[in-house]
């Protein structure tokens, strides 16, 4: 008899959840509150209570071929960066190619999940459920987790003194929709994360003025990298962590930092970030809309009056309305908080999945993670080793490692992104995956590869780190997975390479022929120091000498 795990959402955790639970012989029920799946990707008018909110203009900051799952490949037609639209579509192309729809009961709650009083021995739940005011139980073998942490937002009015004061509107950005409404109006938003970004620019276009209030700052990158290719599959590979790991920490950070800044110089647009390391801003046009003067960043806001602001600056504004794009808190109203227990987003959870003073292993939270890259091949792969656990084909370490894990994760994510609430969860993509990858021994072995396919080697350690190459080995191996791989790049252009005068090389071409070229100097090098080492010694004559074998007409004197 197969184990009932019960799946709480139906985003794109949820879905990933269902497929690696029917992967592994498990039986998924998967409970969704609103009427249909898609999680934050899926747009609506108004804001809808317990479900996260996206506004209108919404587009994606990891390029398509990033961010899709492992072994389904977005459409070639999908443009490279996704209006929200498109992310919702490709997740409906997901769930019915996997036949995963028939999982899920549409509009039901999950009002609490409770140990069973067996749950030493079984590891089993007691799941309540509302269906259009119905309330029923069942027991399940194990639980996974993915409502998400896009739902409660943090809203910090005790740290804007005279705030009760304002006269004029205040809101979270999860409020925000459209810009429509602030036509003509002098408006605040406060931090400085994507959404703050997206939410300046969008109206700077339309307002009369636009504030960005940030206290610590940011880093702005841009969606584009050289050559016009996506900026993820520029940075994102295995060789440039490999080189991070093998740096000191601290030359490490030096040489991200001056990545950081090689767009332009932050001070001089007031963005310089306290914490050198913060996770960066991907916004396209931030910049150029404060050089032209749409948008003015200042500092933190000190205190309030009827009609305006006063900035720690001492600067005061006029202002009519406020955005604080302030965060979130991550909640599970459903769970005993003996079970999980928050403080500023900080959850004790093994590789933020497993919660490590259960009695059983058999409860995992997918998508709390905040990667500095793609969320959907991260929560699929965290998916994929929650359903071994459950099945009992992998397993935990004992307690005492596994909070040694922990303490040591924390403090060499503290000490490379700093120490607060929107840092706490944050962690390298790429070292990340490959940490979770070991764990179900699907990480890609560079010696074996170079060794039998030097070719598809090549890809996975100097080209971009998509999640394809999570599949070319292992339990769940999918058969397309070279393929994807060796075809990344033509996907990325195809949509936009919609005018062709003439080919052009594929970028990793050009890093080959760099390669080629260094190895051809080095050999160089080598051969010279020889010839000259010899002739030094007498044995060759001047004329027989390396150089002026290899060029002839070229004397001694002119090299």
């Amino acid at each position: 008899m197969s184990k009932r795990v019960a799946i709480i959402g139906a985003g794109c955790s949820g879905l990933t959840a269902i497929k690696c639970c029917l992967e592994d012989g498990l039986e998924p029920t998967c409970f969704e509150r609103s009427n249909d799946i898609g999680g934050l990707w899926k747009f609506t008018e108004t804001v809808e209570e317990g479900r996260a909110s996206i506004y209108k203009s919404v587009f994606t900051n990891t390029s398509k071929e990033m961010m899709c799952y492992s072994d389904f490949p977005m459409p070639q037609d999908f443009p490279v960066y996704l209006h929200h639209s498109k992310v919702l579509e490709y997740i409906h192309l997901y769930a019915e190619y996997f036949d995963l729809l028939k999982y899920i009961q549409l509009q039901t709650k999950v009002c609490s999940v409770k140990q069973c009083q067996d749950f030493a021995t079984t590891g089993q739940w007691d799941v309540l459920i509302e269906n259009h005011g119905n309330m029923c139980s069942a027991i399940f073998d194990a639980v996974i987790v993915c409502n998400g942490h896009y739902t409660d937002p943090y809203l910090p009015l005790h740290c804007f003194p005279g705030i009760e004061n304002f006269k004029g509107r205040y809101i979270h950005s999860r409020f925000y929709k459209t810009c429509e409404e602030y036509r003509g109006k002098t408006v605040v938003v406060v931090g400085t994360g994507n959404s703050a970004g997206d939410i300046a620019v969008e109206l700077s276009h339309i307002a009369k003025q636009v504030y960005l209030s940030t206290r610590h700052g940011s880093w702005v990158v841009s969606r584009i990298s050289y050559g016009g290719f996506p900026i993820d599959m520029t940075l994102s590979r295995r060789y440039t962590m490999w080189i991070k790991n093998m740096m000191p920490k601290s030359l490490a950070a030096k040489i991200s930092e001056m990545a950081m800044k090689k767009w332009f110089d932050h001070a001089n647009l007031g963005l310089e970030p306290k914490f050198r390391l913060k996770h960066p801003v991907v916004n396209d046009y931030l910049p150029s809309q404060i050089l032209q003067g749409s948008i003015m960043v200042k500092p933190s806001i000190k205190s309030f009056s009827k009609t305006s602001v006063i900035f720690e600056d001492g600067t005061e504004s006029e202002v009519d309305e406020i955005i604080f794009a302030t965060g979130y808190s991550s909640t599970f109203p459903f769970l005993d908080d003996d079970i999980i227990k928050l403080k500023d987003n900080d959850v004790c959870l093994y590789k933020y999945i497993f919660p490590i003073y259960l009695e059983k292993p058999t409860l995992a939270f997918l998508g709390l993670v905040q990667p500095l890259g793609p969320i959907m091949p991260t929560v699929e792969l965290q998916a994929r080793w929650a359903t071994k656990v459950f099945k009992g084909t992998a397993y935990l370490p004992p307690v005492r490692k596994m909070e040694s894990y922990i303490a040591k994760s924390k403090d060499g994510n503290n000490k490379w992104f700093g120490v607060g609430r929107t840092q706490v969860l944050q962690t390298h993509y790429i070292d990340y995956i490959t940490d979770v990858s070991k764990e179900i021994g699907i990480q890609p072995n560079m010696i074996y590869l170079f060794l039998t396919d030097p070719k598809l080697a090549w890809q996975v350690f100097f080209g971009p780190c998509t999640p394809y190459q999570l599949r070319l080995t292992g339990t769940g191996k999918w058969s397309g997975a070279r393929n994807a791989i060796l075809t990344q790049w033509e996907r990325t252009v195809k949509p936009t390479k919609t005018r062709i005068l003439h080919e052009q090389p594929q970028p990793w071409l050009n890093c080959k022929k760099l390669l080629v070229m260094c190895s051809l100097l080095t050999a160089l090098w080598f051969c010279s120091r020889a010839s000259l080492k010899a002739e030094h010694n007498g044995y060759l004559s001047f004329r027989g000498s390396f150089w002026t074998r290899i060029f002839p007409t070229i004397s001694i004197s002119s090299m």
